[in-house]
């Protein structure tokens, strides 16, 4: 139990949800964001660390039920995205320096003073190439330590790992070989056409070459191995600690992929269309992500395409306790665009949904793979509006479901209840979409910042939402609620409190408080997502403890970006901002949302109160709940 939360908070909590409904309250947060000693700090944050175990207790103590994590792959020395990452390589970076330490799972591996001199400042702001660079050189020492005698017990679990996990490993380790040996250029760029498409096919001269180059490049490909066997365990620690703590842990099942799965896995992918995301509410040029998109003729059993998503989902699945599907269009409806536009954006904006164009002048090369005919499209609307597709049979509904059927498949397989995934979508649903989803009874998100307070059918109004849903304030990509209230002018300050006044059953005299304090505001705002319908709700990191930084600017590429992360001394952080109205007052928010929907449970609702801080305060004084 965290020592800067009262004891009896996470009953208090839990006893609230189980009458709200609240199946899942989720917090937010990606691996290199966990804090950091300076005695542990290597650039960034992960999981596996004391300080990480640290957070667990905090969630735990809050009445948290779960983490939601980001993906966990390796991503390049010069793009901290994690969603570019890996898709099943683990960063070296969520590598504990105590798991080499003298008491640490791997020790022997590292002598402690050289361990001790790799410090950082635990900050709040990580370096993802400095930890990039440690994280590296950490292995490399282990394992030349490793290939010198020490550990002579590993042999055989590195041997086991390696058996587990070979289809991936060597794919991922030979890349991660030859791009080394190319100055670490991209596999577009090297110098032999064979190598750049390794495993386009099992041609001979393919095979061949595949198995020349894993004899030559054999230590590398083991060393590799022995990083990701260092990852994964870490990854088995934080899990095991998360079981203890009776918290669920979520992936995040990605959209993209590295370069290095675009090349490992190239037989799954079409070679002349890439995914991307279309004109939107949020974004009205779109986002030319780049990212590969899966043959749709390598969907059938046996298919490269098939067996990738299906071997993904397994791993996925096997080590956690459920997942995010990130933008779940790509599995269903991916919008897609020409590869080899010379103006990529413009490329976007002019696509096409990959089973939705069976006429389409400008993209002639998709009607083969179209599942919606011609008479089912609305040509008034806009090719990537909900509306453009108006009508499905259940036989097409099949065809649109395979790869969503393949992730619930694995899910169940493992033990993960369908209900507990998580589908990020937005504010777009196209028909497809929707239809897939139904079959599955899978929700989608609402994310109240987003929230259009003149439109009742808004789809992030919370009052909207259904009991499958997902509710938040706000997620990875958008700005933290204490930095977009403390930006907001004051009328529309004044609108959302009229608004949540409204929603709450306030007295009229709490509109005034809401205004003026931003801590109640946002308490405000989660209780009207926790009194909604949703049965799953979600708190990012930032928005939990106050920060007003933002984590992701979409689209941004800076040093800044991906770095924002938790300081060693974050609980206390947290007790003192909740104090004065600074960070979000869970107590408070629950205890709202109670009176909001009208419960009798008066005990439990004044010893809530009584643990709410500085917004709660303000909120008394103002005007008692209506």
């Amino acid at each position: 139990m965290s020592s800067a939360v009262p004891p009896e908070q996470r009953a208090l909590t839990r006893a609230a949800l189980a009458e709200l409904g609240v199946d899942r309250l989720l917090l937010a947060i990606h691996g290199a964001s966990f804090p950091a000693d300076p005695d542990e700090d290597l650039g960034a944050g992960a999981p596996g660390t004391r300080a990480g175990h640290r957070l667990l207790e905090l969630a735990h103590a809050l009445g948290f039920t779960g983490l939601q994590l980001g993906p966990a792959g390796e991503t390049s020395r010069g793009n901290p995205s994690p969603y570019d990452g890996t898709i099943f390589s683990r960063a070296l970076a969520s590598i504990p320096k105590a798991s080499l330490e003298p008491d640490g799972e791997f020790a022997g591996l590292l002598d402690p003073a050289a361990l001790a001199a790799r410090r950082g400042d635990g900050g709040d702001r990580g370096d993802h190439q400095r930890a990039h660079d440690a994280a590296h050189g950490l292995v490399d020492a282990a394992w030349a330590s490793f290939a010198r005698g020490a550990r002579p017990d590993l042999a055989p679990r590195l041997r086991a790992f390696a058996h587990t996990h070979q289809r991936w490993l060597e794919r991922d380790a030979l890349h991660a070989a030859l791009t080394a040996v190319h100055g670490g250029v991209g596999a577009d760029a090297w110098p032999d056409p064979l190598d750049a498409t390794l495993f386009l096919d099992d041609a001979p001269a393919r095979c061949d070459r595949r198995a020349a180059l894993r004899r030559a490049h054999a230590d590398a490909i083991a060393r590799y191995g022995f990083g990701q066997l260092l990852a994964h365990a870490a990854h088995d620690q934080v899990r095991a600690r998360a079981r203890a703590l009776d918290l669920a842990l979520y992936a995040d099942l990605q959209v993209g992929l590295a370069p290095s799965d675009a090349w490992s896995w190239a037989a799954a992918f079409l070679p002349d269309y890439v995914v991307g995301a279309p004109p939107s509410r949020t974004n009205a040029d779109g986002q030319p992500w780049n990212y590969p998109v899966l043959d749709p003729d390598q969907l059938h059993p046996g298919g490269a395409a098939l067996e990738l998503v299906r071997a993904r989902a397994d791993k996925t699945f096997a080590e956690h306790d459920s997942a995010r599907i990130d933008h779940p269009h790509g599995l269903v409806c991916p919008w897609v665009y020409r590869r080899d536009a010379v103006d990529a954006a413009a490329a976007v904006r002019a696509g096409a949904r990959l089973y939705e164009a069976p006429d389409l002048p400008d993209h002639p090369r998709l009607a083969r793979y179209a599942i919606a005919t011609a008479a089912q499209l609305d040509r008034t609307q806009a090719r990537h509006a909900d509306g453009w597709v108006t009508a499905l049979t259940p036989a097409q509904v099949d065809r649109y479901a395979i790869l969503v059927d393949v992730l619930v498949d694995a899910a169940a397989r493992h033990g993960c209840a369908r209900a507990a995934i998580s589908c990020e979508v937005l504010s777009t649903l196209p028909l497809p979409l929707a239809r897939v989803l139904g079959r599955h009874h899978l929700g989608r998100w609402r994310v109240l910042q987003k929230a259009n307070l003149d439109d009742a059918t808004d789809v992030y109004r919370a009052e909207n939402a259904a009991p499958a849903d997902w509710v938040m304030l706000g997620n990875h990509d958008t700005p933290s609620i204490f930095g977009l209230i403390d930006g907001w002018a004051p009328a529309r300050r004044a609108r959302w409190a009229a608004h949540l006044v409204t929603r709450l059953a306030l007295a009229p005299a709490a509109t005034a408080a809401l205004v003026g304090e931003p801590g109640l505001l946002a308490a405000a705002m989660l209780a009207e997502a926790l009194a909604s319908p949703a049965g799953n709700a979600m708190v990012f990191f930032a928005d939990l403890f106050g920060y007003a930084a933002r984590f992701n600017v979409p689209g941004t590429f800076a040093d800044a970006n991906w770095s924002l992360r938790l300081p060693a001394g974050f609980a206390d952080q947290y007790a003192a901002r909740v104090a004065r109205g600074a960070a979000l007052d869970l107590p408070l928010a629950l205890a709202l949302a109670l009176r909001a929907r009208g419960s009798t449970s008066t005990a439990l609702i004044t010893q809530l109160e009584a643990l709410a801080g500085a917004a709660g305060t303000a909120l008394r004084a103002a005007a008692a709940p209506g």
